[in-house]
């Protein structure tokens, strides 16, 4: 489990391509590789990887096809700028909201305003199905940071980003058009469905 709190920003040394998944190995901060064993769990963008391989603070992690039709690792290349997040312990501080690492869809930024020290990022969601989960002021997940939803018209959202956001992940450098990972919060999700079901056995 994850907090959308990133830890810090990997980049991306080594792409190897199969027919059915991808491996990446990535550079993350020294400070994040301490006590790093293999078969930790580790958030891509979001994403929950398993770590494969370790040297120091390279990491080496796989993607199966699964993930890569669902995320936006598919398109990273060498060189890329990642999110980085360790697995939440037990104790530890929940700044964010609970993640699971597992990305539903990509959304596409349609829209960057960067006003009066406002940062705002209208986003567009590919699955219009995927809009009863996204509340005004809910709790939402993108490229594995923590963030609220601000307004909500048709099939975008916007998101507000605070300048330590800015600072400690790659959102700054997202541009119309670039391809997100979006997962929903769980309990929104959960709440949602349950209540559809209800609705439908009493109709």
């Amino acid at each position: 489990m994850f907090t959308g709190i990133v830890n810090g920003i990997g980049t991306v040394l080594s792409i190897k391509k199969k027919k059915k998944s991808n491996s990446y190995m990535v550079q993350i901060p020294f400070n994040l590789s301490k006590d790093l064993k293999i078969g930790a769990s580790v958030a891509h963008n979001g994403c929950c990887l398993t770590i494969r391989l370790i040297d120091n603070n390279y990491i080496v992690c796989d993607a199966i096809e699964e993930t890569l039709k669902n995320t936006n690792l598919a398109i990273l290349n060498v060189g890329d700028k990642v999110n980085i997040e360790r697995s939440v312990k037990y104790g530890d501080e929940i700044g964010g909201h609970i993640i699971s690492g597992h990305i539903i869809n990509t959304i596409q930024v349609s829209k960057v305003l960067n006003f009066d020290n406002n940062y705002v990022l209208w986003l567009k969601v590919n699955n219009m199905k995927l809009m009863k989960y996204i509340f005004y002021k809910g709790f939402i997940c993108i490229d594995g940071i923590s963030l609220t939803v601000g307004d909500i018209i048709k099939d975008e959202f916007s998101v507000h980003i605070i300048p330590q956001t800015l600072l400690s992940t790659t959102i700054k450098d997202k541009k119309n058009g670039s391809i997100l990972n979006l997962e929903i919060d769980f309990y929104t999700k959960t709440i949602v469905d349950t209540t559809e079901r209800l609705i439908q056995k009493r109709i």
